[in-house]
């Protein structure tokens, strides 16, 4: 049956919190698997066929991250695959696990501790081309400033559309028990808060949360078996775009656009802004959701349907009810794995003050940050 070979059969997340003193993201990551397995329903010494944890050294501190993944997923000499990368890149591996016969049922995890970071620029920096790209004293964020004025020159959006996007965040984020950055806040707020790389401002930016998330997937076959409401991933893709600064093309996420064409094609979408009903796409900058909606033919003109209220959780098509990025906080890796976790939600009917109207079908889609034009996008439905 096209599209109903994959689906996610258990979620479980660990608290989420701007800081989390006391505790590891061992614990966290424990905490979101046990939380998992039991929403699933499996036994994960006898069920489970392979493992996947997303987690990159330099975020960690220590090497060979992957090495210290096992024990709180219940892995213990079983395969378990790393992906340095984000957390749903590592759901397309799971995928792929399934779909080519390796496993029946595979566990993928990711986490955030950005609270035991000293400096998260000094490790974004270190993406940056030491030569052509890292500039001392310039800090990472001036390429969000660059590709923030580019796409806003190109697109004909505006600062005042990107705030809108701010203020809508914020306020979502107030529904939802899992977000640390809710609030009502104005666009003149935004506009005037402390400038980071013109024309990018201080409230343009996500801010960190630490926390877990750990997502279940099974073959058709175990799907019906274990869940009386399998959430089917009936397309997924990704695409990573040049890593050399001097050759991104700043107007425009060039990675969202190619998954996002693969991934409706899997998915049997023609018409996107018809056929989804939501959808959860990263806005770690402001100016990143608008550029994200053109991307994935969600709309022509992202400024205008965001401040018209389209965007809103009772508009057309809801976007990043949830709160975002800007609203839960930006987990790094886990950050697409937390836009899944919240879309899963959503589709089971188990969103609490969040919940949608209509929730059939809806696309979520990943950025891993900057410097990178990588991404993934995802095609989720009952």
């Amino acid at each position: 049956m096209p599209g109903k070979d994959v689906a996610i059969v258990g979620i479980g997340a660990s608290k989420f919190d701007s800081t989390t003193v006391g505790q590891s993201y061992k614990e966290l990551t424990f905490e979101a698997a046990k939380n998992a397995y039991y929403d699933a329903g499996i036994d994960v010494r006898n069920d489970v066929g392979s493992f996947i944890c997303c987690a990159e050294d330099f975020w960690e501190g220590t090497s060979i991250t992957d090495e210290y993944a096992p024990d709180q997923l219940g892995a213990k000499l079983r395969p378990l695959f790393t992906v340095s990368g984000d957390g749903l890149l590592g759901l397309a591996h799971a995928y792929m696990h399934i779909m080519s016969g390796v496993s029946d049922i595979v566990v993928v995890e990711a986490h955030s501790k950005l609270s035991d970071v000293e400096s998260k620029d000094i490790v974004e920096d270190l993406g940056y081309d030491p030569s052509f790209a890292r500039f001392s004293g310039a800090g990472p964020n001036y390429l969000a400033g660059l590709e923030m004025r580019r796409y806003l020159e190109e697109s004909g959006n505006t600062v005042e559309d990107c705030a809108a996007v701010v203020v809508k965040n914020k306020k979502n984020a107030m529904k939802n028990s899992r977000a640390v950055y809710g609030g009502l806040v104005s666009n003149k707020e935004v506009l005037t808060s402390d400038e980071i790389s013109s024309p990018l401002k201080k409230m343009d930016s996500s801010q960190s949360s630490d926390g877990s998330v750990v997502i279940v997937l099974a073959s058709e076959t175990k799907a019906r078996k274990l869940a009386d409401r399998p959430v089917w991933v009936s397309g997924i893709s990704w695409f990573s775009d040049t890593p050399n600064v001097e050759e991104m093309d700043l107007g425009q996420a060039v990675y969202a656009v190619n998954a996002s064409k693969r991934a409706y094609s899997m998915a049997r979408i023609t018409k996107p802004a018809e056929q989804l009903d939501f959808v959860e796409v990263d806005d770690t900058y402001s100016f990143k959701e608008l550029e994200h909606l053109e991307a994935l033919g969600l709309t022509k003109r992202a400024g205008k349907f965001v401040s018209s209220g389209k965007a809103d959780p009772d508009g057309v098509l809801p976007v990043n009810a949830s709160g975002g990025s800007l609203g839960m906080g930006r987990f790094i890796e886990a950050t697409g794995l937390v836009r899944a976790y919240e879309s899963v939600l959503q589709i089971r009917g188990e969103a609490g003050p969040l919940q949608l109207a209509r929730t059939s079908k809806c696309a979520v889609q990943s950025w891993r940050g900057l410097p990178t034009q990588s991404g993934v996008v995802a095609v989720l439905g009952r």
